[in-house]
């Protein structure tokens, strides 16, 4: 690759970077050598925040992915200054938990919108501009793993973003470029329900943003294809391996009928 880089500038690329696991990642970022760090955002003032925590280093880039035109123009930036990414991280993502009828045409687009294309174009768009040891993380999730009822739809587009990486990264091995796929259960984040026809959810094997994102880094330099940051994603990343997918659904609907 890295047949149109025009000058020594090395950048890492962010998406959903004012989010919990966004801001945890942007925390593992700034240790990095690097020039710039672009942060993508749809909210111009908490971009700017983070300008004002970590400096100038930030490059705040207030965007709405789910538009194609947003896209096509990121892509037109990165051919208009030519930079090295060193990393980009796909972070950004919708989810809802909720029958897969009551979707309307529109949040069914901005899901497969945002979960699945934007991450695609955002990877081709920045691999003229990457180079042996360079780096693309695409936030996944356990619920890649099997079919999930109820978050339908975010689990089946995080099912095509794990698959998409996983074979892209053997695709780019030759060029020296790792892709991997980040498969978190739980995150303490905003992001996350956390109450359902007035009944609080118990979410198993919760984990904080900052844990997800060290170990994605590090089994992102280590060259895997894919990141598990607990034991109980371990055991569930098994356990589903063995199990006939019927038997994993039915798990499921036992442990979350009390909501529904």
């Amino acid at each position: 690759m890295m047949k149109n880089i025009g000058n020594n500038k090395r950048i890492a690329i962010l998406t959903g970077a004012t989010g919990g696991l966004g801001y945890a990642f942007l925390r593992e970022l700034i240790k990095e050598p690097l020039d710039e760090i672009w942060a993508f955002g749809r909210n111009r003032e908490r971009l700017e925040t983070l300008v004002n925590e970590f400096g100038n280093i930030i490059v705040p880039v207030c965007k709405d992915l789910t538009d194609t035109e947003d896209l096509t123009s990121i892509v037109k930036i990165l051919e208009e200054q030519k930079p090295r990414v060193e990393f980009l991280i796909n972070n950004a993502g919708l989810a809802q938990m909720k029958a897969s009828k009551d979707f309307t045409v529109a949040e069914i687009g901005k899901t497969i919108d945002l979960n699945c294309k934007a991450p695609v174009i955002l990877i081709n768009g920045c691999l003229p501009y990457m180079a042996r040891g360079s780096k693309i993380l695409n936030i996944c999730s356990a619920s890649a793993f099997q079919p999930v009822p109820y978050i339908n739809l975010y689990a089946s587009t995080k099912a095509f973003e794990r698959s998409y990486s996983r074979a892209l990264n053997v695709e780019l091995k030759p060029f020296g470029i790792s892709v991997t796929a980040v498969c978190p259960s739980w995150i303490d984040t905003d992001m996350l329900t956390k109450e359902i026809n007035g009944k609080k959810v118990k979410f198993s094997g919760i984990v904080s943003p900052q844990r997800v994102a060290e170990k994605a880094m590090k089994d992102a330099k280590k060259g895997r294809d894919m990141s598990v940051c607990s034991f109980y994603v371990k055991c569930q990343h098994f356990n589903v391996k063995l199990m006939p997918q019927k038997s994993a659904m039915r798990i499921w609907m036992k442990n979350i009928k009390k909501y529904l």
